[in-house]
């Protein structure tokens, strides 16, 4: 949608920044040599990168839905 409202930023927050580096994160926690070559500070880093990914999807995601709510006001108003 293009235009003074978009759900682009939430839609880019979750599948970029959120989902794209949980996925990258847990593929190195779940590599086979993680445990051998990472020591604890390393993997203590990488579970907390998870949890910034995942604040990033829960942030953006509402922004989606505060993106919805002013829409549907926008629409509630102009009907």
């Amino acid at each position: 949608m293009s235009g003074p409202i978009s759900f682009n930023p939430g839609f880019n927050g979750i599948m970029h920044a959120g989902l794209d580096g949980l996925q990258k994160t847990a593929s190195q926690i779940a590599s086979t040599g993680a445990m051998q070559s990472q020591g604890p500070q390393e993997l203590a880093r990488s579970m907390i990168d998870l949890k910034v990914h995942a604040n990033q999807v829960d942030a953006s995601a509402m922004v989606v839905k505060v993106t919805d709510q002013m829409l549907g006001s926008i629409l509630d108003i102009k009907a």
